[in-house]
């Protein structure tokens, strides 16, 4: 499913400059990893509690707005119900293309933003461009 789930990102970019970020990485990498070897994508990891040096501490309930300058695309798995609508608000104000993967028995907390279901193989995700 996570390669999937990558895969569908790499589709969405093609062959252009890309810039990505992960929110709330945690100790999860599997897409992260697959998309850092991949020469057109600039990728940048947020956590609040980062565990490498390569995670940048940022709080999505009051993000530095700084760190997503000219961001394509916003990505978070499996982040709590409580912090999707900040991620949301924050693609909204950058306007990024946002994905959300979020637990599998758990609705999307969008708020009035509608976010479309989508199925990619194997992974199911929300996006909203």
């Amino acid at each position: 499913m996570w390669q999937d789930f990558a895969e569908y990102i790499l589709n969405e970019i093609g062959s252009k400059e890309t810039k990505i970020a992960e929110i709330g990485i945690g100790k999860f990498n599997k897409v992260s990893e697959e998309l850092s070897k991949i020469d057109n994508i600039t990728l940048i990891k947020t956590d609040i509690n980062p565990n490498d040096d390569s995670i940048i501490k940022d709080d999505i309930t009051n993000p530095d707005i700084r760190l997503y300058e000219d961001v394509d695309i916003i990505y978070s798995i499996r982040p709590p119900s409580e912090l999707q609508p900040h991620i949301i608000n924050l693609a909204l104000k950058i306007n990024s293309q946002l994905i959300i993967k979020p637990l599998t028995n758990e609705d999307l907390n969008s708020g009035r933003t509608k976010m479309k279901l989508k199925n990619y193989k194997k992974a199911s995700f929300y996006v909203l461009r």
